[in-house]
C-alpha cells in the first residue's frame, strides 16, 4: 500500500524528522496509565495501529475521510494553523484527514459532526493532545482533566456561578473597569496612541483575580512580578500548543533550556501566591450547605470569590493541589478569552464606525449619557452590545480549534450527505471552530461583521439534519450552541462546555458598554497591519494601536 502524506518539499525535510520525533514522544505520553493502573500492550498497539491505518491505504477504506493535499509550509508558515485548516476545508470538504509522518488528524468543520463529538458521544472522547500541553500548567483543572476528575470538580464548581453571585460580579466588573476608563481618559486628553490589547489583558486579569480568588493584581496601573509570571506562563502555554516538537518532555530540559527554567520559576511565583490564598481562605473557613452559600449577599461581602465558595462548601474536601489546579485553570481560561473578545470587538467596531455609532446609541439609551455603571438588569437590555460580542466570537473564536481524542470507535455524520466518517480508538480530532463560524453553508455572508444576523433565523435545506439558527431558542445572554445547532460553539458545547460562559459575556458587556459610553475607538494603523497570531486564543500580531476619542 502506498502512503498518502501531505506534499513535503526538500527544505521541510528537517522539520518532518522533528515532527516524527514529536509524534513518538507524544504517543508514548498517551499510554501513561492513571495512577495505580497497568499499562497494557494492547493500548500501545491500538494507538499506533490507528495512526498507521489512518495514514496508509485508500482514503475511504478505513475512516472514509479524504486526505488534505497540501504542504507542510502551510502548517509551519507565518499564518496561524487555523488559516491553513480553512484552506484545506475549502478544497477538501467539511471533514478531512490531515496526515504527515506516521500521524494523522481528523479535521471537523461540520456542525452535525461537532454535535456528535461534543454532545451525543461526549463521553467517547477526552482532551488528548490538549491535556498533555496544559497538564504542567493546569494540572487536573476542568479543561485538561480526565472525565472522572472533571465530573467531580464540575459538581463542586458550577453551583458557584449562581445568579446572586453573578449579579454581585457586575459591581466588581465596573470597579475594575473604572480604573481603565480613568486611564484612557488621560490618554485621550493627551491625544496619545494606546495599545488596547494590552489594556484589555490588564483589566481582564484584574477582574479574574478579584472574582476567582479575591486577589488584586492591579495590572491596569502597574506591573508586579506576579503579573509578569502570569503572562509568561500564558505565553508558554501558547508556545507549547504550536511548537512541533515537545522538547520540554526531555528529562532535564527544565534545568538546561533557559526558556523552561524561566517557566518553572514563573510557575513557582504563581503557585506561591495561590498556596498562600488557599491557606488564608481555609484558615477562616465557615462550612455551609450550597443553598446557604447561594443565599449570601455577595455585594456586601468582603470576599465574594469562587475560592471562598469552594472552601466553605460543606462536603467539599478537595486537596490543596486540586484547588490550585481549579484556580489556575480559571485564571488562564477566564483571563485569556475575555481579553481576546474585547480586543477583536474593539477592532471590529473601529473598522465599522456606522455599527459603532448604532451601538453607542443603544448604550446611551440604556445607561444615559452621563458616565455610569451598568447593572445586571442593564446587561439584559444591552442587546446590540452583546451582539457585537457574539459577532466577535463568531469571527474570532476563542479558541479557534477544539481538540479531542476518540476513546472508542465513533461514526461521525456529515451534513448534506449520508456518508459516515469512522473514527478509530486513539484518533485525534481537531474541531475547526474558525471554519464552522465562517462556513457559507451555515451562515449568510459569513465573512461580514453583521450584528443584525443574530435577530434573524437562518437555515439551509441542503444540510439535512441541521436545524439551523433559531433566535427564539437562545438561552441566557448569547446565542448558544442549542440555538445554532452547533454551528456556533465559542464556549464549546455539551457536557464539557465552559462553565464560565455567562460570566464571560457579562464581563465583556460591562467593559465594552462603559468604554463606548465614554469613548470612540479609532485604529492608529491600517486594518491589515493588525494581523493574527494564535496559541490558546487569537491575538493580534503586533498589538492593537488605537486613538481613544472622548465622546461629546
Amino acid at each position: 500500500m502506498a502512503p498518502r502524506p501531505l506534499r513535503v518539499s526538500v527544505k521541510d525535510e528537517v522539520a518532518t524528522k522533528e515532527e516524527d520525533l514529536s509524534t513518538k514522544q507524544e504517543d508514548l505520553d498517551l499510554i501513561v496509565a492513571p495512577e495505580g493502573a497497568d499499562v497494557k500492550l494492547k493500548d500501545i498497539i491500538s494507538l499506533w495501529t490507528t495512526n498507521i491505518m489512518q495514514m496508509y491505504g485508500e482514503a475511504d477504506s478505513v475512516d472514509g475521510a479524504p486526505v488534505a493535499e497540501g504542504s507542510l509550509e502551510d502548517l509551519a508558515g507565518e499564518a496561524p494553523l487555523f488559516i491553513a485548516l480553512e484552506s484545506y476545508f475549502k478544497q477538501t470538504g467539511s471533514i478531512y484527514k490531515l496526515a504527515f509522518g506516521p500521524k494523522a488528524f481528523i479535521v471537523v468543520s461540520d456542525a452535525l459532526a461537532a454535535k456528535e463529538i461534543l454532545k451525543t458521544k461526549a463521553t467517547s472522547f477526552d482532551k488528548g493532545v490538549l491535556a498533555e500541553i496544559l497538564e504542567p500548567i493546569m494540572g487536573k483543572g476542568l479543561i485538561p482533566a480526565d472525565l472522572e476528575t472533571w465530573k467531580i470538580r464540575r459538581r463542586a464548581i458550577v453551583p458557584g456561578f449562581h445568579q446572586k453571585w453573578l449579579q454581585a460580579m457586575c459591581h466588581l466588573f465596573t470597579d475594575c473597569n473604572q480604573r481603565l476608563c480613568d486611564k484612557l481618559d488621560k490618554i485621550a486628553e493627551k491625544g496619545e496612541v494606546v495599545e488596547m490589547e494590552a489594556e484589555f489583558c490588564s483589566v481582564a486579569l484584574d477582574i479574574i483575580g478579584k472574582s476567582v480568588f479575591n486577589y488584586d493584581f492591579g495590572s491596569v496601573a502597574n506591573e508586579s512580578p506576579v503579573i509578569k509570571a502570569v503572562y509568561n506562563t500564558l505565553r508558554e502555554a501558547e508556545h507549547r500548543s504550536t511548537f512541533y516538537f515537545p522538547y520540554w518532555n526531555i528529562p532535564g530540559a527544565s534545568m538546561v533550556v533557559p526558556r523552561q527554567r524561566r517557566f518553572q520559576a514563573d510557575l513557582k511565583v504563581i503557585n506561591d501566591v495561590l498556596t498562600k490564598l488557599i491557606r488564608e481562605a481555609q484558615s477562616s473557613r465557615e462550612a455551609a450547605d450550597v443553598e446557604d452559600l447561594q443565599d449570601i449577599d455577595y455585594t456586601a461581602s468582603s470576599d465574594p470569590s469562587l475560592l471562598r465558595f469552594l472552601v466553605d462548601l460543606r462536603g467539599e474536601e478537595t486537596t490543596n493541589k486540586q484547588l490550585r489546579d481549579d484556580l489556575m485553570t480559571m485564571l488562564v481560561a477566564g483571563h485569556e478569552t475575555t481579553a481576546a473578545v474585547l480586543t477583536w470587538s474593539a477592532y471590529l467596531l473601529a473598522t465599522h464606525p456606522d455599527t459603532m455609532a448604532e451601538v453607542q446609541a443603544e448604550v446611551d439609551e440604556v445607561l444615559g449619557q452621563t458616565p455610569g455603571r451598568p447593572s445586571f438588569d442593564d446587561i439584559k437590555k444591552l442587546q446590540k452590545v452583546r451582539h457585537v460580542i457574539a459577532e466577535s466570537l463568531r469571527l474570532y473564536p476563542e479558541p479557534p480549534i477544539l481538540i479531542r481524542r476518540a476513546l472508542e470507535k465513533v461514526e461521525l455524520p456529515q451534513g448534506g450527505t449520508d456518508k459516515k466518517i469512522t473514527l478509530l480508538p486513539g484518533a485525534d480530532v481537531f474541531i475547526a471552530v474558525w471554519n464552522l463560524h465562517r462556513s457559507p453553508d451555515l451562515w449568510d455572508n459569513p465573512e461580514k461583521f453583521d450584528i443584525s444576523r443574530w435577530t434573524k433565523p437562518f437555515t439551509n435545506d441542503k444540510l439535512g439534519g441541521w436545524a439551523g439558527y433559531n433566535p427564539e431558542l437562545q438561552q441566557g445572554l448569547y446565542p448558544t450552541e442549542t440555538a445554532t445547532d452547533f454551528a456556533y460553539i465559542p464556549f464549546g458545547g455539551g457536557i464539557r462546555k465552559c462553565v464560565g460562559d455567562q460570566f464571560a459575556v457579562m464581563e465583556s458587556t460591562v467593559v465594552l458598554s462603559m468604554l463606548l459610553q465614554r469613548f470612540s475607538f479609532q485604529l492608529a494603523c491600517a486594518p491589515e497591519a493588525v494581523g493574527m497570531v494564535t496559541g490558546a486564543t487569537i491575538h493580534t500580531k503586533g498589538g492593537l494601536p488605537m486613538r481613544i476619542l472622548k465622546r461629546k
